[in-house]
């Protein structure tokens, strides 16, 4: 059970967190249900976006309150895992969750506000800089422990990271059709430089000779941000308890980095790689289509044209 029958329901699932979650999912049915007829250019949610937006709710729960959060604070490889769900895997399924009609009324309304200046941050270069950036600077080990044992800067950093991870997917998941995204060339040059751009601070990690993180090797730290993890949590008595984070790991410490380190790279390559695959099929596949209507064309007669 890797340590979690030490702990209880509520250190495991983190019903505050699950409470709020359950509620945004309510508020989406009702939006996209009964209520969706008080909203104009509505139009009928189909079951699979539900299904994903349901899905992506899971893991956002599963990696930010649920089992995945807890054992992230004691293992660096789950952080990692939850890291990977929360930014890689998760937005895409609820950017995909919501209906288009949505995302029009939501753009629409961001169009009217000042914030519409900030219109160039969707811009694939710069959306992946700033989520690879952000990501590879809280890995730096100075940033990761000082977030770790400052519980609003911690919120307030993965809130920053959710929303440029979302900036990060628009391009990849156009939620709007009708709005121009990258295709083609373009599209497999955006997914191959977000591949490239992470993997400095996956390699800082998974090379490092030495563990990095005092919140997994030194005792006190790891119970003083274990103690922001477990509702009232007490550094002393998690001290006394279980003496550290090796009392969880069956992993060395600087092994478990290193499996952390290659979890998250074997994770987003996974991911990218098919969308690489998809991507390509897709533009050769368009390609190829309009190079057999050409062929066509040029095989009518040019009176048949004329006529036409």
């Amino acid at each position: 059970m890797l340590g979690l029958q030490y702990f209880s329901f509520s250190d495991v699932w983190s019903p505050v967190l699950m409470s709020f979650m359950l509620l945004i999912t309510a508020g989406y049915f009702l939006i996209v249900g009964p209520l969706s007829e008080r909203f104009p250019h509505s139009e009928p949610t189909s079951a699979g976006r539900k299904v994903m937006f349901v899905a992506g709710m899971f893991l956002m729960h599963l990696a930010q309150g649920g089992p995945v959060n807890l054992l992230g604070h004691t293992m660096f490889s789950f952080h990692m895992l939850s890291m990977a769900l929360s930014y890689i895997v998760a937005p895409p399924l609820l950017m995909l969750g919501i209906p288009p009609w949505i995302w029009r009324s939501f753009v629409r309304f961001f169009e009217r506000t000042p914030l519409k200046k900030l219109k160039f941050m969707v811009h694939p270069v710069v959306s992946a800089v700033l989520f690879n950036g952000l990501f590879s600077i809280y890995h730096l080990p100075v940033v990761h422990d000082y977030v770790m044992l400052n519980f609003g800067v911690h919120r307030l950093y993965y809130l920053v990271l959710f929303i440029a991870a979302v900036l990060m997917w628009w391009t990849f998941v156009s939620p709007i059709p009708e709005r121009a995204t990258p295709q083609g060339l373009k599209k497999l040059g955006f997914i191959y430089l977000n591949m490239v751009l992470l993997t400095p601070a996956c390699g800082l990690i998974i090379f490092a000779s030495e563990p990095l993180y005092a919140t997994y090797s030194d005792p006190n730290i790891w119970a003083q941000a274990m103690g922001y993890c477990v509702p009232g949590g007490d550094p002393a008595a998690l001290l006394s308890q279980f003496g550290g984070p090796e009392f969880f790991g069956f992993l060395e410490t600087r092994v478990d980095q290193q499996v952390g380190g290659i979890l998250m790279k074997f994770i987003q390559e996974l991911i990218f790689a098919s969308m690489l695959a998809y991507v390509f099929f897709q533009w050769y596949r368009q390609e190829n289509k309009e190079d057999a209507e050409d062929e066509l064309i040029a095989d009518v007669p040019p009176h048949e044209l004329n006529q036409a």
